[in-house]
């Protein structure tokens, strides 16, 4: 079975920092794009970034400069460096990717448990 497991979340006042990790773990062949989002209270999930297999990054306008998605291909995991946190970064935060299993042609979209990250003095 194939799976994607967060860490890294907290309670952090606003301006700190957190790094999440998400790996990927399991009978892996290859993993696309891998991609972080975030679900606020009462809202749907939204897209915060995500890296290509060879390094292209992407980020909403909201947390660019402030934010680092990097991946460690040899670790199947995939990190999110959150600087300058605000009270509105507040949500889960949810790691996903396509994935290949080994011996499979086609790739499955797994997504994470999820992680709390809540930003409050």
């Amino acid at each position: 079975q194939v799976q994607l497991v967060e860490s890294g979340g907290g309670l952090v006042q606003p301006g700190g920092s957190l790094r999440l990790s998400c790996a990927a773990s399991g009978s892996i062949f290859s993993i696309y794009t891998m991609a972080w989002y975030l679900q606020a209270p009462g809202k749907q999930r939204e897209l915060v970034a995500h890296i290509t297999s060879s390094g292209d990054t992407y980020y909403v306008d909201s947390v660019k400069g402030r934010f680092t998605i990097s991946r460690d291909n040899a670790k199947n995991t995939v990190y999110l460096q959150m600087n300058n946190l605000k009270p509105e970064d507040t949500a889960v935060y949810y790691c996903n990717a396509p994935i290949v299993r080994s011996g499979e042609k086609y790739a499955y979209n797994y997504w994470g448990q999820g992680t709390q990250v809540t930003v409050s003095s």
